[in-house]
């Protein structure tokens, strides 16, 4: 197995794994939908675990890899409000919670480029 193939695999690993959680422990999520969005948290939850997980199994399958993974990077991009809202929210918690949501502020960044690398690695071979 390739280098590219292995990130396209723990790429999509990831996609599921987050897209599951959603569903598993929705609660984590809601919170952190922005309250500026409309309709319930619960609703916007549940779409974004339903779209980690076809974004999954787009990055999965070589056919769709690259539009799969570039539609990931922009996913990354989309959620990154939620992660301000969780920054936000989370303030004046213990300092451990806050600095946790915090550091995932920054972590979006190698989110997308790692998505854009597999869109890349995967020109030409669909």
């Amino acid at each position: 197995m390739s280098r590219s193939e292995r990130s396209s695999l723990l790429l999509a690993g990831l996609l599921a794994t987050m897209g599951v959680a959603h569903f598993a422990a929705p609660r984590q999520f809601d919170a952190t939908i922005p309250r500026a969005l409309p309709g319930k948290p619960r609703t916007w939850t549940y779409a974004s675990g339903v779209a980690e997980l076809a974004l999954a199994a787009g990055v999965a399958l070589p056919r769709t890899r690259r539009a799969a993974a570039l539609a990931g990077a922009a996913f990354f991009v989309g959620v990154f409000p939620a992660n301000v809202q969780m920054a936000v929210d989370w303030r004046h918690r213990p300092a451990p919670l806050r600095t946790a949501a915090l550091a995932r502020l920054p972590l979006q960044v190698p989110l997308v480029l790692w998505a854009r690398g597999v869109a890349k690695g995967a020109e030409g071979r669909s």
